[in-house]
């Protein structure tokens, strides 16, 4: 039999599975708040209190801690009590109404609130503002940018997508292909500072241009590696040399999907008679807008930062071989990204966006 009083069961709905869940991703919120709700989803799942202190590096007592303060006072009870101490100095009415302010309006001579307008114009100080701001995760000086695809087969081609990813066919290479182009050998016009002990490195803010390159990159989603070749412009008959490179590289008795957007190269008469005249190939062109679901610009994305961005060329030919070196040493340690999102997540995720913004 077993020894000890026995553990209170969790039981979560959907609605509090999932706001358990954002919490434990949420950047603004605490670390500590965020792992008192991974306690209560592992809990929810069936795990006693020894198995949850494991996974979680905690002890019995505060895993055991959390679990009860939940149960009796529902997601209230993972916040922290209030301790004792001076009186507040704000009411929570006058918080709720700072918020709202923060939220619904908008300062007379600007496009967005900072902590020293808000202040002045509210009677609060600068530091609750900031406080304030910090704890519910307020940014007005920050954007975030998004589109939304207008393609008319959205969803079957999302659905398409994601399931090569999800579910990779049998005896056959997914390969996300695209092209970077306009890819610039940048010399500064002074030599580069080093980084040292309290400084960081230093670069004049201009630079003399040494031409432009193309990089067209095949990124195979199963083992990581990416095929690549430098080309001095991007037009159909680049595309298809690339294609041709990418041909001679795949064993024969492999089928090959090819993940594209929709760049018209990549649809020019002579691209899709190459691909009609070989029957291995299949082409899944990406929405509209939608080029985050193709997983080769994630990895452009790792070039540009770690080769391109900050590196200094006195030549197209010296930019050319600083990719060639580091894709060389990219492929002998590479690893496949690994894609978690379903179809069904990315639709909820954009209703979800819709309901948030005026369509007019």
């Amino acid at each position: 039999m077993p020894l000890g009083r026995p553990i209170p069961p969790v039981t979560l709905d959907a609605r509090m599975r999932e706001q358990l869940a954002t919490m434990t991703r949420s950047r603004s919120l605490s670390q500590a708040l965020a792992q008192r709700a991974k306690i209560i989803l592992l809990a929810a799942d069936g795990l006693n209190n020894s198995t949850i202190a494991g996974q979680l590096g905690l002890s019995r007592p505060t895993v055991g801690k959390w679990r009860r303060r939940f149960l009796s006072q529902g997601l209230v009870g993972l916040y922290e009590e209030a301790r004792p101490g001076a009186p507040r100095a704000i009411s929570d009415e006058k918080v709720a109404a700072l918020l709202r302010q923060t939220l619904e309006s908008k300062p007379k001579t600007g496009t967005h609130w900072t902590c020293r307008s808000l202040a002045a114009e509210t009677g609060v100080s600068f530091a609750t503002v900031h406080r304030l701001w910090r704890a519910f995760g307020l940014q007005p000086h920050r954007q975030k940018h998004f589109k939304l695809s207008t393609d008319p087969f959205f969803v079957e081609k999302v659905r398409d997508i994601v399931g090569l990813y999800l579910d990779p066919p049998d005896k056959a290479m997914v390969l996300c292909v695209d092209e970077k182009s306009q890819v610039q050998a940048l010399d500064r016009t002074q030599p580069v500072l080093p980084m040292g002990l309290g400084y960081v490195e230093g670069v004049t803010h201009d630079y003399v241009r040494h031409g432009t390159t193309t990089l067209f990159a095949a990124l195979d989603i199963a083992s990581g590696k990416v095929l690549t070749r430098c080309k001095p412009r991007h037009r159909h008959q680049e595309f298809l040399g690339f294609l041709n490179h990418i041909d001679a590289n795949v064993p024969p008795d492999l089928d090959i999907h090819l993940v594209v957007d929709n760049y018209a190269t990549h649809k020019h008469f002579k691209v899709r008679q190459w691909l009609a005249a070989r029957p291995r190939y299949q082409v899944h062109f990406t929405p509209t807008y939608s080029s985050w679901l193709n997983q080769v610009e994630i990895w452009f994305n790792i070039i540009t930062q770690k080769a391109i961005r900050r590196g200094t060329f006195r030549s197209v030919k010296e930019l050319v071989a600083r990719i060639e070196n580091f894709v060389a040493h990219y492929n002998a340690k590479s690893k496949p990204f690994m894609w978690t999102a379903t179809a069904d997540s990315i639709f909820e995720k954009l209703q979800r966006l819709c309901k948030c913004i005026s369509v007019t």
